[in-house]
């Protein structure tokens, strides 16, 4: 069953607006938007697997309604609640400020977990690789046909957390490349470890994906769970 979220070589979703990409923001509430969720990921109560997960968790409807950046924040709003840095409550209390135009009670002010400005360079400069190191060789190598597992069996398509895509599964392609082991989103995305796995570029034809005859093909990253040796 295919989530709301990935639409990726989905048909019936009507043409795509054309973007300029000089153009980052639309307005000014975007960019706020952007850094309070920079903001909130620094303050290390979640990783980048489970944001994702948080706005994939979406109601089909807003998912469907909102734009890009109510996304963003609908997703941050769960997630802050759901790890317990604020409550349900505290939305409320910061509604009621904003709408009685009231600025934040001293109390806010000094609660221990706001990002301060001094802090915010290290904050979003500071890179965090996902690459590790694993015992063991990968099970595939590079020229090996391999399939992406049908999303019948992939165990993280329902409900869970995964970046294999919908078009993608069942499809039989090539591995083009090896990038060593790294954190396995399905697992950090619910909190049950980094689990790192083997990750792969595979190298899919159209044919294959589309079944268009043309000469175009598309390279995908995929962890080694995702993939099954062509017999």
């Amino acid at each position: 069953m295919s989530r709301i979220h990935d639409m990726g070589g989905r048909f019936g979703d009507g043409p795509i607006p054309e973007k300029d990409d000089n153009e980052v923001f639309h307005s000014e509430w975007e960019a706020r938007a952007l850094a309070l969720n920079l903001a909130c990921g620094a303050l290390g109560a979640w990783n980048i697997d489970a944001s994702r997960h948080a706005r994939e968790c979406l109601a089909p409807k807003d998912y469907s309604a909102f734009t890009y950046y109510e996304k963003w924040l609908a997703g941050l709003t769960d997630i802050l609640v759901e790890r317990e840095v604020i409550s349900r409550d505290d939305l409320d209390r910061a509604s009621a400020s904003i709408a009685s135009d009231q600025p934040p009670s001293p109390a806010q002010e000094q609660h221990p977990r706001i990002f301060r400005a001094e802090n915010v360079l290290k904050g979003v400069t500071t890179r965090v690789p996902y690459s590790r190191d694993i015992a063991g060789a990968p099970r595939f190598v590079v020229g090996a046909r391999v399939r992406a597992v049908p999303h019948a069996r992939n165990k993280s398509v329902e409900g869970g957390h995964t970046r294999l895509p919908r078009y993608a599964a069942g499809r039989v392609g090539t591995i083009e490349l090896i990038h060593g082991a790294h954190v396995f989103p399905d697992s950090n995305a619910h909190f049950q470890g980094e689990a790192p796995e083997p990750l792969y570029a595979v190298r899919f034809t159209a044919q294959e994906l589309w079944g268009t005859d043309t000469n175009d093909e598309m390279v995908l990253d995929l962890w080694e769970s995702y993939l099954e040796p062509i017999e």
